[in-house]
């Protein structure tokens, strides 16, 4: 991690500088996120050969069930390929055009993969139907042997993506991609049992539109969260009354406004303020303990703080600047 601060006069978003010529930046970068290569290329190497063996024996079997777990598998391959690739882009250093670098790609990637999956549930729904009312007999024994198959290898990658779940929406995406497949594998598996001893063929119908209900509401937060994130929505789990409030306790600030925090990608958050200190600027190793102490009490940790002398610039704001 590292932590710079330094003197400057910069625009303060209103079309002027400061009167005093007082301005203070502080950043403090978080590290960088665990390297999953290795999980998506074992994940996509594993779901891409299980697709030619649940689609080839779909048909032959005539199971929907399989069939959609197989559609829906294609689509959690590509949603790999998407977040892997926004993975890679996200290490790429800032340049002139993009002087963030390609952070924002994983946030993009999130968004897919949630609109994969709903699109894919889509599929399952109407051809769910169309077989419920037009059964077709299920070859059981053949469907259960290749979904119990498809259970070990989608948990197994999403095993794989477990750890970075709860901190990275792009990891989280790729792990309910693969949980969610685990999941359809074994309503499978039970509804091609139940075939077997009861010859009730509408239960594969029944089975795979049950399973796309479940993917619906457990992708739901998904989309919510890298919707938001996309339209630069304050990542969850950072209060901005905490955060406001960590500002203004600063000794010598009297007031804080144009606070802003944004997702600059899945896993790193940007803060910009202006704190008016009329006493004078507080110094670079202070913005930077501030900074330091934003990143570990919030996570945040790219910081830029904008320091006014002059109690009376900038007071008079309208209120859609302020936060």
């Amino acid at each position: 991690m590292s932590h710079h601060a330094h003197d400057h006069d910069h625009d303060n978003g209103h079309g002027h500088r400061n009167g005093h010529g007082a301005g203070g930046h502080a950043a403090a970068h978080c590290d960088v996120p665990k390297d999953f290569g290795a999980a998506f290329a074992i994940g996509i190497t594993l779901n891409l050969g299980f697709v030619g063996i649940e689609a080839i024996y779909g048909f032959l079997s005539h199971s929907m069930a399989l069939l959609a777990d197989a559609g829906h598998n294609l689509g959690d391959v590509f949603g790999l390929v998407m977040a892997w690739v926004a993975a890679v882009l996200a290490r790429r250093p800032p340049s002139p055009k993009y002087t963030y670098g390609l952070r924002r790609g994983t946030i993009v990637a999130a968004l897919g993969n949630a609109v994969v999956l709903l699109v894919s549930v889509g599929a399952i729904v109407v051809e769910g139907v169309h077989r419920l009312i037009d059964p077709v007999p299920v070859a059981g024994h053949t469907v259960m042997a290749v979904a119990g198959i498809g259970i070990v290898l989608n948990g197994l990658t999403a095993w794989l993506f477990a750890s970075g779940r709860n901190r990275d929406v792009n990891l989280r995406a790729a792990f309910l991609h693969m949980a969610y497949d685990a999941l359809i594998s074994a309503g499978v598996v039970v509804a091609a049992g139940v075939i077997l001893l009861t010859g009730w063929v509408r239960l594969d119908a029944i089975v795979s539109l049950a399973i796309a209900a479940v993917i619906v509401i457990g992708t739901w937060s998904l989309l919510r969260d890298s919707l938001g994130l996309s339209l630069d929505a304050v990542p969850r789990g950072v209060p901005m009354d905490a955060v406001r409030g960590f500002l203004e306790e600063r000794t010598g600030v009297q007031a804080v406004h144009d606070l802003h925090v944004w997702p600059m990608s899945t896993t790193e958050t940007a803060l910009t303020c202006h704190c008016v200190v009329p006493a004078g600027h507080p110094g670079d190793r202070v913005l930077a303990e501030w900074a330091q102490e934003l990143n570990a009490r919030f996570g945040i940790g790219h910081v830029t703080i904008q320091v006014e002398v002059d109690e009376h610039v900038d007071c008079a704001l309208e209120p859609d600047h302020v936060v």
